[in-house]
Parts: structure tokens; C-alpha cells; sequence
């Protein structure tokens, strides 16, 4: 029943209760219990050009680890958690933060920890390297790497160029939790503990393990490159395509199979020429950055145009299917996603769009914000 139904003596009773920090349930009840998820962000797409325009600019008036700049990197603010102070709790979905972040050849970005689990998607650029509780990880373009929560971590470019990649955080749900706890490394470099890119060495072999990682432990394996990654879906493209995702497969810790990075789940699909995915939703929400190709994808009735260097955002419980445009080239679109904080609490759902074959009807196509 709308509020403005409510008898006069009764919507006065309501007012007096609030202004002494108490509440009418039978009034909020249907809030409270809603019938389905109903996520404050909303679908979003950020062009490259724009994120690309504000990184050449931030370029120029920081520098990192000389007290101008901690860290370099421009985050991705759904407008609908915008509201939320500061900064929208850093939220591009409820749950996630996305940024992209940029280290010039020569800085590094000095060591610290924190409660916020993190992982990164290496973008562009060549003599990148992090240090993580000791080991010294190098990266390139396509590699998929982890943080997780509480670990000494660092960047640095020895390269030429500017090194340029994706951070994914849990940051929205720390913050909503409060739980937020953040330590600085006294020096301005960790001491190195193993050998250099000690993990990728150690399995190298793929899917099997030294015996002595038979115990779970929560960085088995930093890095995880593109070449075996591409090399696993160029394998399942020999089978039948998944008809919502295309062809995906998920990082995982090769001593427990569980997600790689525990709080967030990562993916890579692609997406074979022509490929018109059907629709679905659920409740876990991801954030996707577009690797390889061009194409759309429909979230709720309104079409998202993509092409190579663009994010967009997919709340909870929103209709989506992917569209590869291109008849000869594949896509690659890597994603992370908050399930492994759902399904502990058996929060997960999925339905299947079952109406025009499975394909939604397109309302609106969205007008991205450019340069």
C-alpha cells in the first residue's frame, strides 16, 4: 500500500516513529522482502577513448612513488551507486570495483595490504612486474593475475612504455561490511623470498601439481598467461558451443579448484564469429572487459555496442546476451564476477529467457559517453 493511502492519523504516527529512530514494518515490509533482486547499480558501458583521454591526462599530473601518487588509476563509478559517499564506494557493481591503472617506465608503486582481495588483467604494454609477499611476478598483455586479501604487493615498469591494466576489488563490499583494514610496507621495495616467477615455474605442467601443494594455499599460482589460457578455449572450441556464454573457462587454484582469487571469480569467453548468445540472468554480478573483437551485448532491452579496450557493468538479476558482430574474427571478453561470495550462502539463482527464442527485444541502444 503507497504511504500517501495510509490514513492521516496513521501517516503522522509513521513520523513520529521516525523521529525517534523506529520504524513501521507494516509499511516497509514489502522493501525489506522484495520479490526479486533489485541491484542499485544499473547497466553501463565506458568507451576506451574516454578511459584512454583521462589516463594521458593523469599521466601528466602524477607521478607514482615519489609522494605525488600512490597509485595511478581511474575507476569505473556505476551511476547508480554514485550517491553513495565517498566516491561511490569505488562501486562499479555492488559488490566490485573496476579501475585501470597505468605505471610509466621507471615508477613503482610502492608496497602495502589490505582487506580488499584483488586481482588484475594486464591490458597493454611490456616490462611490467609486480612483487607479491615476496615473489617477483612479470606480466604481459593477457595475463591474468591475483592479490589476495591481506598480501604485500607492489608494481614497477622496467620497460619502455607504459605498462596499463584492469584491477578488480572487492572494495564495494568491504565498504558496506566495514571491515576495511589497510597497512603501508615501512621500505619502498619488499625483500624477494622465492625465485622469480616461482609459481608459473612451478606449473608449468598445467593441470597437475607438485605433490607438496596437495594442501590448499591461497596463492599457489600469481600469473596465469594468456597464451595457456587461450590455448584452453582454442581446445573447447572443438565441442559444441555453451549457447549464453560461447566458449568460457574460469581461473582457478590448482591446489583446491576453487576460484583463484577467493572473493572474486574471474572468466574469459570467446566468442566465435556470428555468435548470437541467448539471454539470461542471475544473481551474481560481473564486470567485463573486451579483450579481443567487436560486438554487443542486450542488458534489460537496451543494446551495448563494444569493441577492443571497453568495460561494461552487469548488475544482479539483469537480462543480458552477448552478439559477436564480426563473420571472421573471434571475441575475447574477460569478466569477474562475485559468485564466490554468494554461494556460501546459496545465494545464486539463474533463469533462462524463455520468450522470442530466447532473444530480448531491443528498446534503446545505449549513447556512450566519449572524449
Amino acid at each position: 500500500m503507497n504511504e500517501q493511502n495510509w490514513p492521516k492519523e496513521l501517516r503522522e504516527f509513521h513520523d513520529e516513529l521516525e523521529s525517534v529512530h523506529l520504524g513501521p514494518l507494516w509499511a516497509s515490509i514489502s522493501s525489506f522482502n522484495s520479490v526479486e533482486p533489485t541491484p542499485r547499480a544499473v547497466p553501463y558501458l565506458w568507451k576506451r577513448d574516454l578511459i584512454q583521454h583521462n589516463l594521458d591526462k593523469a599521466k601528466t599530473l602524477l607521478e607514482v612513488g615519489l609522494g605525488s601518487a600512490e597509485r595511478r588509476a581511474l575507476f569505473l563509478i556505476n551511476p547508480g551507486m554514485q550517491h553513495l559517499q565517498p566516491y561511490g564506494w569505488g562501486g562499479t557493481t555492488q559488490t566490485l570495483y573496476a579501475a585501470i591503472q597505468v605505471v610509466n617506465p621507471g615508477e613503482v608503486a610502492p608496497p602495502h595490504r589490505h582487506t580488499s582481495t584483488a586481482l588484475r588483467f594486464v591490458m597493454q604494454g611490456e616490462g611490467g612486474y609486480g612483487t607479491v609477499d615476496g615473489e617477483r611476478i612479470p606480466f604481459e598483455p593477457g595475463d591474468y593475475l591475483i592479490t589476495p586479501d591481506y598480501c604485500w604487493h607492489e608494481h614497477a615498469n622496467e620497460g619502455t612504455e607504459p605498462v596499463v591494466w584492469m584491477d578488480c576489488l572487492d572494495t564495494p563490499f568491504i565498504m558496506a561490511l566495514n571491515v576495511s583494514f589497510t597497512e603501508f610496507y615501512p621500505k619502498r621495495r619488499q625483500p624477494l623470498t622465492v625465485p622469480n616467477d616461482f609459481g608459473a615455474r612451478r606449473y608449468q605442467g598445467g593441470m597437475v601439481r607438485p605433490i607438496s601443494d596437495r594442501g590448499s594455499k591461497p596463492v599457489a599460482l600469481g600469473r596465469y598467461r594468456w597464451g595457456l589460457t587461450k590455448q584452453a578455449l582454442d581446445g573447447l572450441s572443438e565441442l559444441d558451443v555453451d549457447p549464453f556464454d560461447g566458449y568460457a573457462v574460469e581461473y582457478i587454484n590448482p591446489t583446491n579448484g576453487k576460484d583463484a582469487d577467493g572473493r572474486i571469480g574471474a572468466w574469459m569467453q570467446k566468442l566465435p564469429p556470428g555468435f548470437q548468445g541467448r539471454a539470461h540472468r542471475h544473481v551474481h554480478s560481473q564486470i567485463f572487459y573486451v579483450h579481443q573483437g567487436q560486438g554487443y551485448t542486450v542488458m534489460n532491452g537496451v543494446r551495448f555496442d563494444w569493441s577492443e579496450g571497453d568495460f561494461f557493468a552487469l548488475p544482479a538479476w539483469t537480462w543480458h546476451e552477448h552478439v559477436n558482430t564480426s563473420s571472421t574474427e573471434d571475441a575475447y571478453l574477460f569478466s569477474t564476477n562475485d559468485l564466490p561470495m554468494l554461494e556460501p550462502f546459496q545465494f545464486e539463482r539463474q533463469v533462462d529467457y524463455d520468450e522470442n527464442e530466447g532473444h530480448q527485444t531491443i528498446e534503446h541502444i545505449f549513447q556512450p559517453t566519449v572524449p
